[in-house]
């Protein structure tokens, strides 16, 4: 049964509220108020429930005129249509209740189907205008919907063939944590107030939509050159204007060449350029090119196929070896993994790697390299190889993984390993994230017999407090302190000082990307016991890396 519509009967006269009631009473539900005072209590208290007002001009208290302005001027309660009723035939009084924002006007005595039907029709006009204006304009923001924004954006380009135009379109970073943090009233205050930078950005050039959630659409005249400074005072300013802290937004640009492309294609593509740029610090906005066209195109491939080229075994492990500086002997091997593909031949991990630690299959893929290189470990044992170390990776997404201890133990017990030839290296940043997590992990690790490699040391700000903290057993130096030009006496020093400070912690310590023979030297001078870099080799398949430990190595 279908809900009866609410109408509000504003009258003194008892007996003439009494046949209007029961004219509306078998289609409506009605509501009575004897004055423009109590009318306005019984909207204001649920102006969205009421379909209609009936209302009479000469009343005590509040009259019908002192109602209209009340009304008109309370954007909550402007949207309730109201019809006058009266006993004066005048024309003034029915122009001076129309002037004020009546819909209608129907004259006493009553006409039970002439009242029907005008109030059939109102309701039926209001109800339309409300369903149009829905689907035109977004409720929260008040800027174009997404759909209706698409049909202005058609009929704009149509209009001004000879203009240039860009579509601009946003996204705010991890949106859903500021609806679960703050509240959703602060997410509406955000979205409120980027809304206002798209009017204000777009007035008398363009126009712009609320898209969907914390996605934003604007297409503006062509008139400057995009740079990130620009962005990021946006940026700035919708922060302040949400009274929120640290709130990222990411913006794509498509510029309008080709106007026979659908305007929501024109807006995804201006959305995949904002996309591109997550993650990426102080990297506010990207244009829509071939370029990133063929990017993006290029990783949606790689993602479609990793977990196939997983399963075919198309990840292969290359090691690369570790000197000890002091006599150049090989001391053990860091395990990288090169993807093999059918078509694209082999891939550097830059290809693949930034992309698996976004969409989190880098925790299959190392455990995929854990693995593998386990076997490798077990096959050195089988033939009599020595029984060299080999360090691998594990990842920010490894160490919140609660089963970590118990999946590394798993895998030596199956290739019948002890803990120490598998050292396990975790970044530095890791550290940054989640300081009190990543100490409970290495700390089950190392009490498991695992030996702990810092990577990356030296590429933060926490270094130091750091290693004050975090039990580890080798630092690994960043390569940017090896590769640094030029040398400086203070560059010298502050290497010195690191080396030493791990050696009083029993530290030993590996540098990484030595690439020339006076960087070796440096190393030396300051008591640096291990390198690695394409001075002495590069990441090799695990037979090659073989006959290097024979030394049957061409």
């Amino acid at each position: 049964m279908a809900v009866k519509r609410k109408i509000l009967v504003v009258e003194d006269n008892a007996l003439n509220r009494g046949i209007l009631c029961e004219i509306l009473k078998p289609a409506y539900d009605v509501v009575e108020a004897e004055n423009g005072w109590q009318a306005l209590e019984c909207l204001r208290r649920d102006a969205g429930g009421f379909s209609l007002v009936l209302l009479d001009i000469v009343m005590p208290v509040m009259d019908g005129y002192g109602f209209l302005d009340a009304v008109r001027d309370d954007p909550a309660l402007a949207a309730v249509p109201v019809i006058v009723t009266t006993q004066n035939d005048g024309e003034s009084e029915e122009v001076t209740a129309l002037s004020r924002g009546a819909a209608d006007f129907v004259a006493k005595p009553y006409k039970p189907q002439i009242i029907l039907r005008r109030v059939a029709n109102i309701i039926h006009l209001r109800e339309t205008a409300a369903l149009v204006n829905e689907f035109q304009y977004d409720r929260l923001t008040g800027l174009y919907s997404k759909a209706f924004f698409c049909r202005r954006v058609e009929e704009l380009l149509a209009q001004n063939p000879d203009k240039k135009y860009d579509i601009i379109c946003s996204d705010v970073v991890n949106f859903k944590l500021v609806n679960d943090v703050f509240g959703i009233p602060a997410g509406d205050r955000l979205l409120l107030a980027i809304a206002q930078s798209c009017k204000e950005d777009t007035q008398g050039r363009g126009i712009c939509s609320h898209f969907h959630a914390d996605q934003f659409a604007c297409i503006i005249e062509r008139r400057w050159t995009y740079d990130n400074e620009m962005f990021r005072r946006s940026c700035a300013r919708i922060n302040a204007l949400s009274q929120t802290q640290n709130v990222v937004i990411k913006w794509g640009v498509y510029q309008v060449e080709d106007r026979d492309v659908p305007v929501e294609q024109m807006c995804d593509r201006a959305l995949l350029a904002a996309h591109s740029v997550k993650g990426q610090y102080q990297n506010y906005f990207a244009c829509y090119d071939d370029v990133l066209r063929r990017r993006l195109l290029l990783e949606q491939e790689i993602v479609d196929g990793m977990e196939q080229a997983l399963a075919d075994g198309q990840f292969e492990i290359y090691l690369q070896p570790k000197y000890r500086i002091a006599d150049g002997s090989l001391s053990g091997a860091e395990a990288l993994v090169r993807w093999n593909h059918p078509r694209w031949g082999l891939q550097s991990p830059a290809v693949f790697i930034p992309l698996f630690e976004r969409n989190g299959f880098i925790t299959q893929l190392d455990q995929y390299v854990w693995d593998r290189t386990c076997a490798v470990l077990q096959g050195w044992r089988e033939k009599g190889l020595p029984p060299l170390p080999v360090s691998v990776n594990v990842s920010r997404a490894d160490v919140y993984n609660v089963d970590l201890t118990g999946i590394l133990t798993g895998l030596l017990q199956k290739y019948g390993l002890a803990p120490g030839c598998l050292h396990l290296e975790i970044t530095e940043s890791s550290y940054t994230e989640n300081p009190q997590q990543i100490i409970d992990t290495v700390s089950r690790l190392r009490a498991r017999g695992f030996v702990i490699e810092m990577d990356d040391f030296g590429s933060g700000y926490s270094s130091l407090h750091m290693l004050h903290q975090m039990p580890v057993d080798v630092l690994k130096l960043d390569m940017q302190f090896i590769q640094s030009e030029p040398v400086t006496p203070v560059n010298q020093e502050i290497m010195r000082f690191i080396v030493k400070l791990a050696h009083l912690m029993s530290l030993s310590v590996v540098a990484e990307g030595v690439e020339t023979a006076e960087q070796l030297e440096r190393l030396r001078a300051i008591g640096c016991e291990y390198a690695q870099g394409y001075y002495f080799a590069r990441p090799m398949p695990v037979e090659a890396f073989e006959r290097l430990m024979t030394g049957t190595d061409a």
